[in-house]
């Protein structure tokens, strides 16, 4: 019997494929456009160029144990204890396995946390089995930092063994300074009290770690991956001399120093990212004489990336992030729930956090290849890229004095104020894609639940007596929601949101891409867009205006019927009662004439989406 398949070549009968042949085709593609428009860059200026050849002669990096899962961490923020004791039994029983208890003050606590008392400490780790396995991290920040203290006496007082507990302390004053921009003490004076509690915990028996090196400070501000993995190495550098000064070796100090990074939707700048990490560490380990021994990172995803627009979006973007931070061999992972941005997260995103690590591990077996990266040309070469950038920085802040003084100097904050700043335009340029926010708005979304919670009220902290620029956490789609806020305001105080009437000229098929483009253009800073039929008379274009009690119009059409068309229809809206006229595509040498016709903007890809939305919305209000 003869099989279907018999006649079908094999794979050894095709001609191999070569980069040349490849070229030959990208070049039909881009019909004389330079190569170099396919070739990307970072925000630290390293290339992404769209093919490489299988890197040879490299080894995995190292990272957790063979086939071992990450801990898959649940964050524990709410301001009640109480609550928060049955969110955090709730999730160990339903596949979590760690708690990242975060306590009010500290550096991700983003309004809420936990009251960082003994007797709020004894409450949310009631019947919390700490021997068992079960990972914690702290995360604390200067007004909070003795809940690390009331931790060590909870698990004192129940009669366990410190060194069973899997307990990472996060003690890390130089990320607390990054972001407050200020500090009372100088770091000359920081070091001994962090060390002291170092050796104090650790004299009890306690394994660590204890110092964090948080990158997610520069991440959450808007600095780029070369920038993030600079900062945790001048940090845990800073940690490795404080411990080694206070009189403990090396051998002992290199376990008390973890990391933490900040994993977001770019997939392979994050699996870098941490590979990268990974890589430089063990070459400061080596130049400290120290046999290399795998990093602890914790990643969290990324707090810059939610929005608060279509939030379920934010579900697509972690999975993303904890997709890449799990394959980079990231030893623990937090999924900040996709409301985090709304408010304090209800059930069902506590849940939908967790279970996005639980499927990834257990319906995708993630977990079961250590670094599946290794020898990929792309990611191979990013890794080395950010590597040698990354170095490079972290030695500009050793020079500089390390980490503190780097701060002071505003090291860090110029570069990351820079980073910000071409990452800002690119947002508002819609080159970064933020979808629900900048790009596919949707004007009627449902309210999004979150629970009700009073966040916990902290004393001042200390003299602003020595005071540099500040690293606060910012989320890259704050400028098209305050727009989106404008909106609401105006929907809730007259009943209608702003409006613009999409001037539709000639057939659909002249002007339904345009209007399509409008339409997302508008209504991703709140200003409704109002369709139309395709109109060629400019009185019933006029007369279709007047009945849309629209304040704006968009004339969306071919280039073709522009010729045509463009200028009647513009003067015909200007006398309907509009002096507020768009047209969509770009500019061109009839620029002149549409202007003198009334068009007073182009709303096109690549322009300036957010600056046009803000000035539409200046206009709507002086008319």
């Amino acid at each position: 019997m003869t099989s279907v398949t018999d006649d079908l070549p094999l794979a050894a009968d095709f001609p191999k494929a070569t980069v040349e042949d490849w070229r030959k085709l990208v070049d039909g593609v881009l019909k004389g456009a330079p190569f170099e428009k396919l070739v990307g860059k970072t925000y630290d200026g390293l290339k992404i160029d769209p093919l490489y050849p299988r890197a040879r002669g490299v080894a995995p990096v190292v990272g957790r144990a063979a086939a071992a899962p990450w801990q898959i961490m649940q964050r524990i923020d709410h301001p009640d204890a109480t609550a928060a004791n049955a969110q955090a039994l709730q999730d160990l029983e339903n596949g979590a396995t760690g708690l990242a208890l975060v306590f009010a003050g500290g550096n991700d606590a983003h309004g809420f946390g936990l009251e960082p008392t003994a007797d709020a400490v004894a409450k949310v780790l009631k019947d919390i089995h700490l021997d068992a396995g079960i990972g914690i991290e702290l995360q604390i920040g200067p007004q909070s930092r003795m809940a690390a203290i009331h931790v060590a006496e909870y698990v004192k007082s129940k009669g366990l063994d410190p060194a069973a507990c899997d307990i990472r302390f996060g003690l890390d004053p130089l990320a607390a300074c990054a972001v407050w921009g200020h500090s009372p003490y100088t770091w000359e004076e920081i070091a001994p009290a962090v060390t002291g509690g170092i050796k104090g915990l650790a004299a009890l028996g306690f394994k660590g770690p204890f110092a964090s090196a948080d990158g997610r400070v520069i991440h959450d501000a808007g600095g780029s991956e070369v920038q993030e993995l600079a900062f945790v190495l001048a940090c845990g550098v800073a940690y490795l001399r404080a411990i080694e000064g206070a009189g403990v070796p090396l051998e002992a100090a290199q376990g008390m120093v973890y990391a933490r990074l900040a994993a977001d939707a770019d997939q392979f700048l994050t699996m870098a990212k941490f590979r990268a990490l990974r890589l430089l560490w063990a070459r400061i380990e080596t130049a400290c004489g120290l046999t290399p021994k795998p990093l602890f990172i914790a990643a969290d995803t990324a707090w810059r990336m939610l929005t608060q627009r279509a939030p379920y979006v934010n579900m697509l973007r972690a999975t993303m992030a904890t997709f890449a931070a799990g394959l980079a061999g990231a030893n623990a992972i937090t999924v900040l729930p996709h409301t985090l941005a709304l408010g304090l997260p209800d059930p069902f995103a506590r849940r939908v956090a967790r279970n996005t690590q639980l499927l990834l591990l257990e319906e995708s077996n993630l977990a079961k290849v250590s670094d599946p990266a290794a020898g990929a040309g792309g990611i191979e070469t990013l890794t080395a890229q950010l590597c040698e950038a990354a170095w490079a920085l972290f030695q500009e802040s050793e020079k500089a004095g390390g980490a503190f003084a780097a701060l002071q100097q505003g090291l860090f904050q110029s570069k990351v104020a820079a980073a910000r700043k071409a990452r800002d335009a690119n947002i508002a340029k819609r080159r970064d894609v933020l979808t629900g926010a900048s790009e596919f708005p949707n004007l009627h979304e449902r309210e999004t639940a979150v629970l009700n919670a009073t966040p916990v009220a902290l004393a001042p902290y200390g003299e602003q007596k020595y005071k540099f620029d500040a690293l606060p956490p910012i989320r890259l789609a704050e400028p098209f929601e305050a727009l989106r806020d404008k909106s609401d305001a105006a929907l809730k105080a007259h009943g209608a949101r702003p409006k613009v009437f999409l001037a539709n000229l000639g057939t659909p098929a002249d002007f339904t891409a345009r209007a399509t483009f409008a339409k997302s253009f508008f209504e991703a800073g709140g200003i409704q867009a109002i369709d139309s039929e395709g109109f060629a008379d400019p009185a019933k274009l006029a007369a279709a205006f007047r009945a849309s009690g629209a304040e704006l119009a968009c004339l969306c059409s071919s280039d073709k019927v522009y010729a045509e068309h463009a200028e009647a229809a513009a003067k015909a809206l200007q006398t309907a009662g509009t002096r507020h006229i768009y047209l969509a595509g770009r500019p061109t040498e009839a620029e002149a004439g549409l202007r003198a016709a009334g068009v007073t903007g182009f709303v096109f890809a690549g322009g300036d989406a957010l600056a046009t939305l803000q000035d539409a919305y200046r206009r709507m209000e002086q008319a």
